[in-house]
């Protein structure tokens, strides 16, 4: 386990989503940069605040559910709240840097 999923059950969370595929890309959402934020309220209660790459993109409901799927792994975690945004839109400058380089995209 490191470092990050040892820490705050926020981290935790957001380790554990990077266990959810987006599909289409089949690559993690965390690097893919559609998670935005990820907060714990009270005693157990996640909040996720996220994006897909494209409004009515087909695997929406998919990527919604593994979220809170994953949310729900984190020990401690009662209830998870995914709320969808596309403010501000998702662009590939949100990748991280390693996902950048798994589909060859240079920083402008």
């Amino acid at each position: 386990m490191n470092t990050a999923a040892a820490g705050l059950p926020a981290e935790r969370i957001r380790e554990a989503l990077r266990l959810v595929i987006d599909p289409e890309l089949g690559y993690n959402i965390v690097d893919l940069g559609l998670v935005y934020d990820v907060a714990v309220q009270g005693t157990g209660d996640a909040v996720i605040t996220m994006t897909t790459t494209t409004r009515g993109c087909p695997a929406t409901d998919y990527l919604r559910m593994g979220a809170r799927d994953a949310a729900f792994s984190v020990d401690g975690i009662d209830s998870a709240e995914i709320i969808l945004t596309y403010d501000p839109p998702w662009k590939p400058k949100m990748m991280s840097p390693e996902a950048k380089a798994h589909f060859r995209i240079r920083d402008e």
